[in-house]
């Protein structure tokens, strides 16, 4: 492992973080300007935009061969997002869920959770699966984008006009930092998928690990930019709403378009299938009782996602090396976290219920 590939990777990281946030300026400030509402500009141009690492990343993986990091990057990117953005974002200040997410935003990400398992159960995922999955992001978008366009006009002019330092420049200096961007993101991909490729090898370790976790968290610094600066400037839903929105992209747009190009599909491997596509599943439903309980996400709820992503990590990392630690911290999770978690959600979501039952006129 020579010290110019250790630089490429983390030059690769930071180019890709620069990408994305050009990108999204540039992109956001376009939309504006024509007219789509700052919610669906969240939604989708910025959650979009700020997982463009992923989609360069994957979209290189599969044409390079590698399968495991191009599906182990999604999967592990949508539990980052959930486990440590959102639960970073709500110890730095409790996050507001938009009623809007609650109702369709949200169960959308979980739909596409559990349809991902379903196209995978072959072992791959083919061109049909792909052009399945990309047809989804494209009906997605015109959706959002027409249930914008049906907002009234005092709602759209209030969050316009808390959105206003976005809709600044010319149109072809927003173009020039998309399409600069855009170059980071390709060039950023392939120093960071060829380090990635050099690591597992070097390290014995296998390209889904690293999919799951270096390259997960190194293509999540844009969301992790994102959710963390608008939960400090009190954008707390668009924090909230940059996550999920990323998640969909991430399994609709990236693993489509990667399942398109790939010469010979996605492959996806047994155990990605078998444990790490549930947990992914099962943070996507966690979502649902912690959104509905309240009007946001307590410190407490994030600091709960943030062990949850720890102990994540820790089972990845106790797998790989064997250790002796790894039955008995697997059933303390399985027996004792989770069941202990999974009630006190349940309790707190019947209290909300009866509330809002009591409370209805």
């Amino acid at each position: 492992m020579s010290a110019l590939t250790i630089f490429l990777f983390v030059l690769g990281i930071a180019l890709l973080v620069l990408g994305a946030e050009l990108l999204v300026r540039g992109a956001s400030r376009l939309a504006l300007a024509a007219g789509v509402s700052p919610l669906v500009v969240g939604l989708t141009v910025v959650a979009f935009g700020t997982s463009a690492p992923e989609l360069a990343v994957s979209v290189r993986a599969a044409f390079a061969g590698s399968a495991d990091i191009a599906y182990g990057n999604v999967v592990g990117s949508n539990i980052f997002n959930v486990l440590f953005i959102l639960g970073l974002s709500a110890l730095v200040a409790p996050l507001l869920v938009d009623r809007q997410l609650v109702r369709r935003d949200v169960p959308i990400m979980v739909g596409v959770s559990l349809l991902l398992p379903l196209l995978a159960l072959d072992g791959k995922l083919g061109r049909i699966d792909g052009a399945l999955l990309f047809g989804g992001i494209l009906a997605y978008t015109v959706f959002s984008v027409v249930q914008s366009r049906k907002e009234r006009a005092a709602t759209r002019e209030e969050m316009a006009a808390g959105s206003s330092d976005e809709a600044t420049g010319s149109w072809w200096a927003n173009l020039l930092l998309v399409l600069g961007g855009v170059g980071m993101l390709v060039l950023g991909a392939r120093w960071l998928v060829d380090g990635a490729v050099v690591f597992a090898r070097a390290l014995g370790v296998s390209e889904l690990i690293i999919g799951l976790t270096i390259v997960a968290a190194g293509t999540s610094l844009p969301e992790v930019a994102t959710s963390v600066l608008a939960s400090i400037r009190g954008h707390r839903d668009i924090a909230v709403g940059n996550v999920v929105g990323s998640n969909i992209f991430n399994i609709l747009c990236v693993l489509g378009l990667s399942g398109l190009v790939a010469p010979r599909g996605i492959r996806v491997s047994p155990d990605a299938l078998a444990f790490d596509t549930p947990v992914m599943i099962g943070v996507a439903l966690a979502c649902l009782p912690i959104f509905f309980v309240g009007p946001g996400i307590a410190r407490w709820e994030g600091a709960l996602f943030l062990f949850y992503y720890a102990a994540y990590v820790t089972f990845i990392v106790l797998e790989v090396t064997d250790s002796a630690v790894l039955p008995t911290f697997r059933n303390a999770m399985v027996f004792f976290a989770l069941p202990l978690t999974v009630v006190t959600l349940l309790v707190l979501a019947a209290r909300a219920w009866h509330r809002g039952r009591t409370a209805a006129p």
